[in-house]
């Protein structure tokens, strides 16, 4: 076999490792089993005097306060989870409230285990931004006890000479308040409950009398209705069941102006993300109108089945989640185009765990028949191949970046060019990949990995975070002119 032709690398690695800190840490609610033993407690804390009852609280805002933002207020939080099993008719001190909400209630360290899979995009806030510089957002999936995954942010600078300058990270985290009364969209919302099959004459009782957008409330009120006709009883409690899961997958979340972004947290909420939020693949979205709105697929994991989801913010302080729709979102690894193409969504998607496919959509949240778009094909990516987040817009084409997977389990990262009008279309892509583990790369929790959820494009450079091994992350960069020029000759070839 003939040597290879030496090049240059294309891409450059920055120094900067950023790895988990197991000292961020949110407030949990920690219900200590059933009905009985929480009353069992209840009284226990009762029957205290008032003086034990403010030593031990003194203790407790001594060791932890400092450790969180509004301790207090987490702790009244909490103990409304168990407000209910107070003896009827009794009114408790303050003390005794937060005494109660500190024993239901328990510190989680976010990224204890791992920080990894980042993605990259521009910041909403350009203001007092040097000239030739970017804010810019970064997102990641970190996991703590249990293997639960988030969505934690960092933020920063690129400059003009394309170096990169992370914020400082607040050693506070926290997670957002509920919004306690989204609205929902009848259409969608219909189309879920027929693929999640929910039986035709139940699921319209249950819908009618919905108007076109509704609130859980309303909602509900049907569920009430439905109760008291003559359905099944199985047909109609699993259409209910099914509906309360489905809302309750579909919620809204606040963050307080003055956290940090790097405090933000989204933690998972509802019952199809309890055992993780994962591989968030964040695109700054440019709609027909000039509108900017911040998407973000993810993959919901409850322990035993995914949901992929859809991240909806304008200001990374509110975030709307929907659940996706149609017979191609069943997979993980979804990834936005960053605009509508011939007045249609784009997404790239995995839908068999080999290749790479792309799928077109007229609603965002709804999505069928993919169309296969790439095979493996160099033998460093003959187990499997994926997209590593949204492809940005050049001048010659869609760059996609894409991951391969080869002997060993060892991941690659690979670019490739796709057609600007019809991105189904790969018109060129590198014959070596961008980016293998190296020496200092290999170990860690999933050794011999290197994944990118989303690059962004700062002038003429491609920024490229990445994690590796499935623990900590880095950052490379990847200039334009050559990668272009590399896919220009491979066309041509």
């Amino acid at each position: 076999m003939r040597a290879k032709e030496q090049r240059r690398p294309l891409v450059k690695r920055r120094t900067t490792v950023l790895n988990a800190e197991s000292s961020r840490v949110i407030t949990r609610p920690h219900i200590p089993g059933d009905s009985a033993r929480i009353k069992q407690l209840v009284t226990r804390v009762l029957k205290l005097s008032a003086d034990d009852v403010h030593h031990l609280l003194e203790d407790v805002f001594h060791e932890f306060s400092a450790r969180h933002r509004n301790f207090r207020q987490a702790l009244e939080r909490n103990f409304e989870h168990i407000s209910g099993r107070v003896p009827r008719g009794l009114t408790l001190t303050a003390e005794q409230r937060l005494l109660l909400g500190a024993y239901v209630t328990c510190e989680y360290s976010v990224e204890a285990a791992a920080l990894f899979n980042p993605s990259i995009v521009p910041h909403p806030d350009q203001k007092g931004v040097d000239k030739g510089s970017l804010r810019f957002v970064m997102s990641f999936r970190g996991t703590g006890e249990g293997h639960v995954s988030s969505i934690e942010f960092r933020s920063g600078i690129v400059d003009e000479n394309d170096d990169i300058y992370f914020d400082p990270v607040s050693h506070y985290v926290a997670t957002p308040e509920m919004h306690t009364d989204p609205v929902y969209h009848r259409l969608h919302f219909r189309r879920k409950l027929e693929e999640l099959g929910a039986r035709d004459r139940v699921m319209n009782h249950l819908l009618e009398g919905l108007r076109e957008t509704f609130t859980l409330d309303e909602l509900e009120t049907q569920i009430r209705d439905l109760r008291s006709t003559k359905y099944r009883l199985k047909d109609k409690q699993h259409a209910i069941d099914t509906a309360l899961w489905l809302a309750r997958s579909n919620y809204e979340v606040i963050f307080r102006p003055d956290q940090p972004i790097s405090e933000r947290v989204l933690f998972p909420v509802s019952a199809n993300e309890s055992a993780g939020i994962e591989d968030a693949r964040f695109v700054r979205f440019v709609d027909d109108d000039g509108s900017v709105t911040y998407y973000a697929t993810y993959t919901a994991y409850n322990g035993f089945v995914i949901l992929p989801q859809l991240l909806e913010t304008y200001d990374f302080l509110t975030f709307k989640i929907h659940t996706l729709s149609g017979n191609a979102v069943q997979n993980k690894g979804m990834a936005l185009f960053p605009r509508k193409i011939n007045g249609r969504f784009v997404m790239l998607s995995r839908q068999d765990g080999v290749n790479n496919y792309i799928m077109f959509s007229d609603s965002l949240r709804f999505w069928n028949d993919p169309d296969l778009l790439q095979e493996p094909l160099h033998p460093l990516e003959f187990v499997q191949v994926g997209n590593c987040g949204s492809p940005v817009e050049t001048s010659e084409g869609w760059l996609a970046l894409f991951h391969g997977v080869g002997p060993m389990r060892r991941y690659s990262i690979w670019a490739e060019l796709l057609d600007i009008d019809d991105p189904s279309k790969v018109i060129s892509r590198l014959d070596e990949p961008i980016l293998t583990p190296d020496e200092h790369e290999r170990d860690g929790y999933v050794p011999n990995v290197v994944y990118s959820c989303g690059s962004m494009l700062h002038e003429d450079t491609l920024i490229v975070p990445y994690g590796i091994a499935d623990q900590r992350c880095r950052v490379a960069s990847l200039s334009i002119p050559e990668v272009l020029s590399r896919l220009r000759a491979n066309r041509q070839s």
